[in-house]
């Protein structure tokens, strides 16, 4: 059920999550002739940093965020970042898994122009930014070996910098026929 003060506004539905990315990666598949073994490397060491990511698949639009841990004071870092972007005179449908930091309370704060909608337990493949970052990791985030923490940053916001700059490919990976509103 939407708020009153998303009455007569324009409903926008945006799916968020959040990646790790570090030093230890996971490894992609890549094209090789039948029975060679290609070579990739991957580090062992735990530096890490996660993306916190959010799409809306009509308006090809997105905001992000990098922050060297989850919580619910870097969610709603997150929740104004996403409030930003979301149309003028528009209301946002958040849909997002129920980790702890998503529970509204004291901790949470969600701005007037966002509502947040919870996807079921154990139900990932409901939320298509899960595709998103399988395509970050394989394209633009595999098997690669970062110096240190700021280099894990830099390489999370040029990923998600050259994302959001192909708009197409965006609309393609999150675009779902059942996430629409229909009036």
């Amino acid at each position: 059920m939407l708020p009153p003060q998303a009455a007569g506004k324009t409903i926008e539905i945006w799916f968020q999550d959040e990646a790790r990315v570090g030093q230890q990666g996971t490894l992609s598949y890549l094209w090789a002739l039948r029975g060679s073994r290609p070579a990739a490397v991957r580090d062992n060491r735990h530096h890490s940093a996660y993306i916190f990511g959010a799409i809306c698949p009509d308006r090809a639009a997105g905001a992000a965020i990098v922050m060297p841990w989850v919580s619910s004071e870097a969610m709603t870092i997150h929740l104004a970042e996403i409030a930003k972007q979301v149309g003028a005179g528009a209301h946002a449908v958040l849909v997002c898994d129920g980790a702890g930091w998503h529970k509204t309370g004291q901790r949470l704060t969600v701005p007037a122009n966002l509502s947040l909608l919870r996807l079921p337990p154990y139900a990932p493949e409901l939320n298509p930014i899960e595709n998103l970052w399988e395509y970050l990791r394989a394209n633009l985030l595999s098997m690669r070996v970062w110096e240190n923490y700021e280099h894990i940053v830099d390489a999370c916001c040029d990923a998600w910098n050259a994302l959001i700059a192909d708009s197409p490919r965006i609309t393609s990976i999150t675009a779902r026929d059942w996430a629409a509103v229909k009036i």
